[in-house]
């Protein structure tokens, strides 16, 4: 696939991630691995050059939601998983993992304990620090001040990348919590009060 080749914008383009130099050179090395792996398969499917521009040209559309290495993640996982030349329904479903197997919740539920958790943010006790990192990079305030037909999808959009991350080797920060004070103060009761407002007074000779 050439990484100069025309694309037609169409009115919903602004709207669409656009592939990277990276995305492509993913795609041609996924398309070298299943001609090494499925070599039968894949020149039976593939025997025309003509239309196998135009499925990499599908596949880069529907694959660009996701990372570079991780499209490289999900071919491998296909390749040990399958003998069968993968579809691009298996192929998304392969780049996607198993979020679960982290210890990542769906974005839904990550959605909500974001939401909930008090203030400071920093001091919860999150589930999973992908969801504490997805709040701050969809900004709480956004969040506690929009619905969540408006919210949730900007929060899912940072999730799923922070999941992706950590599903390919990337350990996230644990939020650092706010320093507890060197010392408490308990409030005076009204004598104790008084008590030294009497003592400032005969300091002041009033």
């Amino acid at each position: 696939m050439s990484k100069t080749s025309p694309t037609e914008a169409g009115p919903t383009e602004p709207q669409r991630q656009r592939p990277t130099d990276a995305h492509i050179d993913a795609l041609n090395e996924v398309f070298a691995l299943f001609r090494i792996n499925y070599h039968n398969q894949y020149y039976k499917a593939y025997n025309d050059a003509g239309v196998l521009a135009q499925i990499k040209k599908l596949w880069l559309e529907s694959l660009v939601q996701f990372e570079p290495q991780t499209i490289l993640r999900g071919a491998r996982k296909v390749i040990e998983e399958s003998e069968y030349l993968p579809t691009l329904n298996r192929m998304i479903r392969a780049c996607q993992g198993d979020p679960e197997s982290f210890g990542l919740p769906d974005a839904h539920t990550a959605y909500i304990e974001a939401c909930r958790a008090p203030s400071p943010k920093s001091a919860w006790h999150w589930s999973h620090a992908a969801i504490y990192h997805a709040g701050v990079a969809s900004d709480w305030f956004f969040l506690a001040n929009n619905s969540e037909k408006v919210a949730f999808p900007v929060f899912e959009r940072h999730y799923q990348r922070l999941c992706e991350k950590v599903m390919n080797g990337t350990e996230l920060p644990v939020p650092d919590a706010p320093a507890l004070p060197e010392t408490i103060e308990t409030p005076l009761s009204r004598e104790e009060n008084q008590q030294r407002l009497d003592a400032l007074r005969k300091q002041m000779d009033l």
